[in-house]
């Protein structure tokens, strides 16, 4: 018997060393023939292809794409198995959705060790030889699964020392129709994002790298889409598998980054008080009641006034939205922004007159007397002493949301009191000084404001960034929302507030039919509209004629 097993033992051993043999990942012996050809393209900017698919170009930003990157598919069916088994965390915020492994730098697994030992190797040799960068030992490596509605939206990767980021697929037979394409964008005089040029539909065993420059935006989504169904995959039931990361070097230079001017701000607009007679439910325009908005809107930064609009101008405005007349302009550059903006000119008459109401004087004073903010010369100053009203019961106005978003508190900000009430007599207002549009800077100390009209539609959204100067001020935020009956959070289209350098989410506002949000954001308070996914089209817009919804974004400041 112990003969047997002493025969058995190396008989079973050598099929074992075998099969190791078999799995032993080495790169596609291509690369090495290759590689002085590919040097040559990318030091010098030129296109070169193969007909076996590699691929250098220059166009909109210097990248690369190998197919057949490792040579053994056994290895790679191993490699994937391993991956498959990995613990994965959600990962989530304005860029981007999808499910993240742990760093593959320590992972002791078989198949994964070979891969990062060849990324580490051979393949970071072969890269410097042909980039000219001396490339650090470091390297930067995870594992992400996107799936269905998971978005990475538009980023140009750069952060200090990286110089060449990668990507190696590892999906099943994938279509373009299915989403999650590698889309390249080219860029203006400022290094921002304009249009994508070029998609990379995502292949089994395909790397692609390309070189991390102020340039190198890109983003997953659908190929050849309209930039209104970007960033997801769409197809459920499929998983977007893949291995990526970065390799650093010597930091480059960098130009300033570009930072965008102040949105055109205005002081109100000089009309008479029956304008908001005409529109706002009776309810808000009590005094009572507008007292207890400003007592809750005090204690939590901020407050949903359900029911705004009485109910036959609320209708008035939805159907005016769907006028096909209605000129759309697309917002962004890509990395900071994409919706629709209506241009005043030519906008329905109700809508025009929607907007005079939310510039108007008498809107500046009504919600003077709703947050305590002083927005006009009426509202009162902190010095005033709110009336004792103890007999009325409080009113139910809120949607039960209990999250503060201001991290601080308005009443830290120094230059602006808060009083504790708003006592101004109605909304009568009466005033000798003309207040007009215009493009000359207001006053100092003049309470002023900007808005516009928005649509939203799948693959919409806004990001937050860092030379955003809108962010630079305390402000009140006003958000109206309109065609969204039926909504529902896993839409997206969530506009998201945050502290800054924190992920927990202060508040959340998801779009609701006639209903105002007022929300005072401090300095360190950002916010950003979550993208609107696939879901948003299969199942908002089979019960709805509209694509998306709309809302009436403005900003006031004291």
């Amino acid at each position: 018997m112990s003969f047997k097993r002493l025969r058995a033992e190396p008989e079973n051993g050598g099929e074992r060393k075998k099969q190791l043999k078999r799995e032993v990942a080495e790169l596609n012996p291509s690369l090495l023939e290759a590689k002085e050809r590919v040097s040559e393209a990318w030091s010098r900017g030129f296109e070169y292809s193969e007909e076996q698919g590699l691929l250098v170009s220059c166009q909109p930003f210097t990248h690369c794409v190998i197919p057949g990157f490792i040579q053994s598919q056994l290895f790679l069916t191993g490699l994937q198995n391993e991956l498959l088994q990995l613990n994965f965390h959600e990962k989530s915020n304005d860029l981007y959705k999808f499910k993240q492994s742990d760093d593959l730098r320590r992972r002791k697994e078989y198949h994964i060790s070979a891969l990062r030992k060849i990324l580490y190797e051979d393949f970071r040799k072969w890269l410097s030889d042909i980039s000219g960068v001396k490339l650090e030992s470091t390297v930067d490596i995870s594992c992400a699964q996107y799936e269905y509605t998971d978005v990475l939206l538009c980023h140009d990767d750069e952060l200090e020392g990286r110089r060449i980021a990668f990507i190696l697929y590892l999906v099943p037979e994938w279509q373009a129709s299915d989403g999650g394409t590698l889309d390249l964008y080219d860029a203006d005089d400022h290094y921002q994002p304009q249009k994508i040029t070029k998609s990379l539909t995502p292949s089994w065993n395909t790397l692609v790298f390309f070189e991390v420059s102020p340039v190198s935006h890109h983003q997953h989504s659908l190929l050849n889409a309209s930039p209104a169904q970007v960033s997801e995959v769409l197809v459920e039931g499929k998983c977007r598998l893949s291995v990526s990361g970065w390799f650093y070097g010597p930091a480059l230079e960098r130009p300033p980054r570009y930072i965008e001017s102040f949105s055109p701000r205005m002081p109100h607009i000089t009309c008479d008080e029956e304008i908001l007679y005409e529109w706002i439910n009776p309810i808000y325009m009590n005094m009572t009641t507008q007292a207890d908005i400003q007592e809750q809107f005090e204690e939590k930064s901020e407050i949903l006034l359900k029911n705004f609009f009485r109910k036959e101008k609320f209708q008035m405005v939805c159907e005016a939205l769907s006028d096909p007349k209605i000129k759309w302009k697309r917002r962004g550059p890509a990395n900071k922004r994409c919706y629709d903006q209506a241009e005043e000119d030519g906008l329905p008459d109700i809508l025009a007159k929607c907007m005079k109401l939310f510039c108007s004087e008498a809107t500046f004073l009504l919600l003077s007397n709703f947050t305590g903010l002083k927005l006009h010369f009426l509202a009162a100053s902190g010095d005033d002493n709110r009336e004792e009203d103890g007999q009325q019961d409080e009113l139910e106005i809120s949607g039960g949301n209990e999250h503060a978003c201001s991290s601080t508190g308005k009443d830290e900000k120094s230059d602006s009191t808060h009083p504790e009430g708003n006592k101004t007599g109605g909304v009568t207002i009466e005033t000798t000084e003309k207040a007009t549009r215009g493009d000359s800077p207001p006053k100092p100390g003049v309470p002023v404001c900007c808005g516009e009209l928005r649509q939203w539609k799948n693959g919409y959204y806004t990001l937050i960034h860092d030379t955003n100067v809108e962010n630079t001020e305390f402000a009140l935020d006003l958000l109206f929302s309109c065609g969204c009956e039926g909504w529902d959070e896993e839409f997206g289209g969530v506009t998201s507030y945050i502290a800054k350098a924190e992920d927990e989410e202060l508040l959340t506002l998801c779009p609701e039919d006639n209903a105002l949000a007022l929300i005072y954001r401090d300095k360190e308070t950002l916010k950003f509209v979550k993208h609107v996914n696939q879901r948003s089209i299969t199942q908002f817009n089979r019960k709805h004629k509209e694509r998306g919804f709309w809302d009436f974004s403005f900003m006031y400041y004291e």
